[in-house]
């Protein structure tokens, strides 16, 4: 059972789960029908949420649970206080129904390097033993910390349960529809002034097959996934070729304010420190324990990316954005 299939990424996970001959049957799991074609995939009308999640695993004698339904920004979920709670009171939903569950024998969870914060106290790799050294007061990067506490939790209890947590850094590529490549897409991109972060990528085609490697094989543990070597942020706009603009950093909330006016991303403060600090993760046991090697690096999954963006004129929203970010630099 795949969770969160609505959205591109779980869609093409359960997917790729369901093309493997060595998978019976896959059943995707939502509550609104996915815009994707699922192919083999059976889709099952049903929220995380609520218990009756506990029948759908029961009833279909679900041997194995991917978890991608973890939502990474409040406007795809209705606001803060909605995404908060698919994130986390369906996390602790979900997990309550395979606890329950006796067939149980795998959990794989699509988790974030954003459990690491970000900040300028930041280690140069975070290795998957290290706590964050920034605390975490909302978004994407406090719900996923949260998540890991309730996956480890139900690790301890249910013993006989392989579980895997996968801490993937953002997803890119020419299918991915965030805010880290909205952003990439603007027409001009600030930046916050003195500062360069560090970013890593993991293409969206490693991504799936990163999930399906730790579906088809017992892996228990918590790895860092990342396409190797690292791109400052600096790096990654020349490779664009737009233009930049440099803003002091109290402007930058207000930035983000122009940008989802605009409906061009929807960024979030832990999303704007990330655009700050940046942040970079070991990989090694993504290697030596997991048994992965992504096939993009940093840099080819970004260079993916930008040739898949558009040349077009600029529409009515980026003029405006690029009006409101001229006033707010004045």
């Amino acid at each position: 059972m795949v969770t969160g299939v609505s959205r591109d990424a779980g869609a093409r996970c359960a997917r790729r789960l369901a093309a493997d001959p060595s998978i019976d049957t896959v059943i995707g799991v939502d509550v609104v029908p996915p815009r994707a074609e699922l192919g083999r995939v059976r889709f099952v009308r049903a929220d995380i949420r609520n218990p009756v999640i506990a029948k759908v695993i029961a009833g279909a004698d679900v041997d194995t649970v991917v978890h991608t339904g973890v939502v990474a920004t409040p406007g795809s979920a209705g606001g803060r206080s909605s995404m908060k709670e698919i994130n986390v009171i369906g996390t602790m939903q979900l997990l309550a129904a395979c606890q329950k569950a006796p067939g149980l024998s795998k959990l794989v969870v699509k988790s974030s390097t954003t459990v690491y914060g970000a900040g300028p106290r930041d280690p140069a790799m975070f290795t998957e033993e290290m706590a964050p050294r920034a605390i975490h007061q909302t978004g994407l990067s406090k719900d996923a910390v949260e998540v890991e506490g309730y996956v480890r939790g139900f690790a301890r209890r249910r013993p006989d349960v392989c579980v895997t947590t996968l801490r993937m850094a953002n997803w890119i590529g020419p299918r991915t529809d965030s805010p880290i490549t909205r952003y990439f897409a603007l027409p001009v991109v600030p930046t916050v002034l003195g500062f360069d972060a560090r970013l890593q990528f993991l293409h969206e085609s490693d991504g799936v097959e990163a999930i399906h490697h730790a579906t088809v094989h017992d892996l228990p543990g918590t790895f860092n996934l990342a396409g190797d070597g690292v791109l400052v942020l600096s790096q990654a706009i020349r490779r664009l070729g737009r233009p930049v603009l440099r803003l002091p950093s109290f402007t930058a909330s207000s930035t983000a304010a122009v940008v989802r006016r605009a409906r061009l991303a929807d960024f979030s403060p832990d999303q704007i420190t990330f655009l700050t600090y940046g942040r970079a993760v070991d990989t090694t046991r993504m290697r030596t324990e997991f048994g992965f090697e992504p096939k993009y690096s940093t840099a080819s999954a970004f260079d993916d990316f930008r040739d898949s963006l558009g040349t077009g004129a600029v529409t009515r929203a980026a003029q405006l954005l690029t009006a409101g970010l001229g006033a707010l630099r004045g």
